[in-house]
């Protein structure tokens, strides 16, 4: 590691103030949303983040299984490798790079070098086979060689149930300058506290509905908006001819297979099975027993629908 690094110990320190550290500066599991290529993350949900507008996620069971069983992932590791690690216990930072930190899972004795630890589901599996690095974990890694100066880092992913996995990262200056570049000026909106350009991921519109959760009954004016709200009717309209087209491609198809479930043909495969769901009822139930009151476990949401109309004056 870089004589660069300065140490923040980790060891003792409740869990609410080192989400509060870590949201200060840019870690290793932000670098990927920031650059696009997380399925979780994008530029706007680690900028609200940052600046405080979005919580931390909650923690849920996946979450805890992959933290109490990280040590179980290094060992296995070990005996895959015949190499050694221990625990950082710290966040690291590098004077070259003040915006970001790194929070590693463990040290490679006698290497200049890391490993991140991983748990996944069996519904994975198919993307280990045939790779040699996890594009999913990839910009992890490339961020903490960045932050600690490693000459390369490891991952080892446990597929619950179904194997253990090792792949090995090598440094590339060229990538590490890139991301280390696209972070800077991604720090820049969060210093300024102006968001990134938004753009059409699911989990930005789920930030939205985060951090304004409901409307105030005011009103106000859209200025300059009257192009892109145009571009929204021509697309919404160019979207509703694809999605015809491509019914009409699945409706021939149906026609086709008529009573079979299963139907191929070079390079493709189509299945239409049937289903069957059980579906609980109320109305029938509140009849069939109307001295139950069903009121107390009915769970009250709160929603805001977004739509767009386009008024007379406006339409071309």
């Amino acid at each position: 590691m870089t004589n660069r690094l300065k140490r923040l110990d980790t060891r003792n320190m409740p869990r609410d103030q080192w989400l509060q550290i870590r949201r200060k500066t840019i870690g290793g599991s932000d670098a990927a949303g920031i650059v696009g290529l997380s399925s979780y993350a994008t530029p706007y949900t680690v900028w609200a983040n940052k600046t405080g507008r979005l919580p931390d996620s909650e923690d849920n069971e996946a979450m805890r299984q992959g933290r109490d069983l990280e040590e179980y992932v290094a060992k296995r590791w070990m005996e895959a490798t015949g190499k050694t690690v221990r625990r950082c216990n710290a966040i690291l930072y590098n004077s070259l790079y003040p915006f970001a930190h790194a929070d590693i899972d463990r040290s490679v004795i006698g290497e200049n070098a890391g490993l991140e630890c991983k748990t996944t589901s069996t519904l994975n599996i198919r993307q280990f086979h045939g790779v040699d690095f996890l594009d999913k974990y990839y910009v992890q890694c490339v961020h903490y060689m960045a932050v600690t100066g490693a000459d390369r880092w490891y991952l080892g992913v446990l597929v619950l149930g179904k194997g253990f996995y090792t792949f090995v990262l090598e440094r590339n200056q060229d990538e590490i300058d890139a991301l280390m570049a696209a972070e800077r000026d991604f720090w820049e909106y969060v210093k300024n506290d102006t968001p990134p350009d938004l753009d059409g991921l699911e989990a930005t519109g789920e930030a939205l509905q985060v951090i304004y959760p409901a409307s105030d009954g005011s009103s106000i004016q859209l200025f300059g908006r009257e192009s892109m709200l145009s571009e929204y009717f021509s697309l919404r309209s160019e979207a509703q001819m694809l999605e015809e087209r491509m019914e009409r491609i699945v409706n021939t198809i149906k026609e086709d297979m008529q009573d079979s479930e299963r139907g191929s043909c070079s390079g493709f495969s189509v299945l239409w099975k049937t289903q069957t769901r059980r579906q609980f009822q109320p109305k029938e139930f509140e009849k069939a027993y109307p001295e139950i009151d069903l009121r107390p476990y009915y769970k009250h949401t709160t929603s805001r629908p977004f739509k767009i109309s386009q008024l007379p004056q406006a339409a071309v």
